[in-house]
């Protein structure tokens, strides 16, 4: 049973709201954030209308900012923006979709001024109005917003696309815009096109087209030099696909300008793989996906063409595939592809045969990699976690130290395991060896045991 003394809404309901009141006034003296929230709160309560004169009055305030945010007051400018962000989306939208969809509009407006003085490198305050996008999407959706006005709304959206704000704002608006307000917005955009930088034209253009289905539109959105790039290539190709248009797809693919490339854009591969099976050139397509797993040792494309070999000749194959793995010039390729396959004991015997390569800096694959090895293949994991000690130790990078210390922990628990270390240092051996190398890293040490001096 909770304590009378535990902050909950239970135990302070029973202070009575005028001592609350008191509490509040007292708390916000000094605090313009906790201020604003308190009166949007009383604004919210009078009326919609209040609230939304509320919202409109710190919407103009913000605007109007030009002080610089760093990473200190980054949170609060965040709290505020989404306080009032709620107050749209709350009682203001349940009083008036209209109101709402204005007020997020003018939100919105903000972003770029935002971002010319802000430091966003977390991304909290692009989540904020990526939010506000969803819930403008979804209460003109809700409320039927006029298609036509929003169509509107949405190219002054396409102009005004400084820092990627509006990138996929059209297909989220789609279904409140519907056919009509597609139709508009393409057609005022095919008006306007040379006006604008290509890019943003293009990228809306190709968004209409998506939204309403029309694959010429998507496939004219592109020039024809776009159309040559792989990637480019392989995105039209796929909607060409999916409109039964298989021949069209491989002519583009085929045209595209993969000469002189030294790894081929993996959705072209894909795509035209796809395109090859739709057209019935099964073999054509099978020697394209055996060609690429050579190559880049793609899990994706060995699964597809051993799926489509007979029964019995699948095993062969994988052999032959698990061979080819085992001498690929990448290391950290290889162990990457039979990790994930998985075939764990030619993991663990690559580790062995190849264990001087290992660098240790790949830290995501090397550790996942000795978690999923430690059950069966206790040496080859300790290997690895020994690769990221040594990494992190011989570099001297000192936010790693922590992990390093529970890697070498975790060595210590896999040495009862191990009953022979062959030609490498046995787990004492090895940690004698790492005192004498880096025996003044303390920082290290007092991670590995709390109790280790510190001079």
């Amino acid at each position: 049973m909770a304590s009378k003394l535990t902050l909950n809404t239970q135990n302070l309901e029973t202070l009575g709201a005028r001592r609350l009141a008191e509490l509040l006034i007292e708390l916000s003296s000094g605090n313009a954030a906790a201020k604003r929230q308190l009166r949007l709160a009383l604004a919210a309560g009078s009326s919609p209308a209040e609230a939304a004169r509320e919202v409109r009055k710190r919407l103009a305030s913000i605007a109007r900012s030009t002080t610089y945010v760093d990473w200190r007051k980054r949170k609060a400018l965040v709290a505020d923006l989404d306080s009032q962000r709620c107050a749209i989306t709350g009682p203001i939208a349940e009083a008036s979709a209209a109101e709402a969809v204005e007020l997020l509009w003018r939100f919105l407006d903000l972003a770029d001024g935002i971002y010319e003085r802000c430091d966003d490198s977390s991304g909290m305050v692009s989540t904020v109005f990526a939010r506000a996008i969803e819930d403008l999407a979804r209460i003109a959706s809700d409320n039927q917003a006029d298609p036509i006005a929003l169509a509107e709304r949405c190219l002054e959206a396409v102009h005004d696309n400084g820092y990627g704000q509006y990138d996929n704002f059209i297909s989220q608006l789609a279904p409140a815009l519907g056919e009509s307000g597609l139709a508009h917005l393409q057609q005022q955009l095919d008006a306007i096109g040379p006006t604008v930088s290509y890019s943003s034209t293009s990228l809306a253009l190709q968004a209409v087209a998506d939204a309403r289905g029309d694959v010429e539109a998507y496939l004219a959105a592109f020039d024809a030099r776009a159309r040559r790039q792989p990637g480019i290539a392989a995105e039209i190709a796929r909607r060409l696909l999916a409109a039964g248009r298989p021949e069209q797809a491989l002519a583009l693919l085929e045209d595209a300008d993969t000469a002189g490339l030294r790894w081929v854009d993996e959705a072209w591969e894909v795509a035209r793989i796809e395109a090859l099976e739709a057209l019935g050139r099964t073999e054509e397509a099978q020697a394209s996906r055996w060609s690429h797993f050579e190559r880049s040792l793609s899990v994706h494309h060995l699964r597809g063409y051993l799926r489509r070999l007979p029964d019995f000749e699948d095993v062969e194959a994988e052999q032959r595939a698990l061979a080819l793995v085992a001498v690929h010039p990448s290391g950290l390729q290889a162990l990457a592809f039979l990790l994930q396959w998985p075939a764990l004991p030619e993991a663990a015997g690559l580790v062995l045969r190849r264990h001087s390569e290992w660098d240790g800096e790949s830290f995501e694959l090397f550790n996942s990699g000795a978690e999923r090895l430690a059950g069966r293949h206790p040496l080859a994991a300790s290997l690895l976690l020994r690769r990221m000690i040594d990494f992190a130790l011989d570099h001297a990078r000192v936010k790693r130290y922590r992990y390093a210390a529970q890697h070498l922990l975790s060595c210590a628990q896999l040495d009862a395991a191990i009953d022979d270390y062959g030609e490498h240092p046995t787990h004492r051996a090895y940690v004698a060896e790492l005192r004498e190398r880096h025996g003044r890293k303390w920082g290290f040490w007092q991670d590995v045991d709390p109790q280790e001096p510190s001079d």
